[in-house]
């Protein structure tokens, strides 16, 4: 039987891509350029939110520490742009986290790379007895 889709991931799609077009549009900050949204997670009773994001050329949340301190700032502003464009009756409070899955997905793509490699290094040798 297929699963429901609920009030929280319907309102998660909804915030990913109006939170994708407003940060593009609307933030004037250099931080948050080149910023993609990946992911939103919101609470059961819709009070707070998730926001999971991807900045080109950051692997790690270190590197986009000043992105995310940026955007946390943000959240507030965008809140209530959200709020206005939105027919949500009460628009969720906005946490930023730097989305690490990406950068593993790299990690994970080298070294399946890197063993490929091996083997075909490996079988193109000559046995020696």
């Amino acid at each position: 039987m297929a699963r429901e889709y609920s009030r929280t991931d319907r309102v998660a799609d909804h915030l990913r891509e109006e939170l994708a077009q407003l940060i593009q549009r609307e933030m004037r900050d250099p931080r948050v350029e080149m910023v993609s949204i990946t992911d939103v997670e919101v609470s059961k009773d819709l009070a707070h939110a998730r926001v999971f994001y991807t900045v080109l050329g950051k692997d790690s949340a270190d590197e986009a520490k000043p992105v995310t301190e940026a955007l946390n700032k943000a959240a507030g502003f965008l809140r209530s742009l959200l709020s206005k464009g939105s027919t949500l009756r009460t628009v969720p409070a906005l946490q930023f986290r730097f989305d690490t899955s990406v950068g593993r997905g790299r990690y994970m793509e080298d070294l399946i790379e890197r063993a490929v490699g091996s083997d075909r290094q490996a079988s193109d040798e000559p046995v020696q007895d």
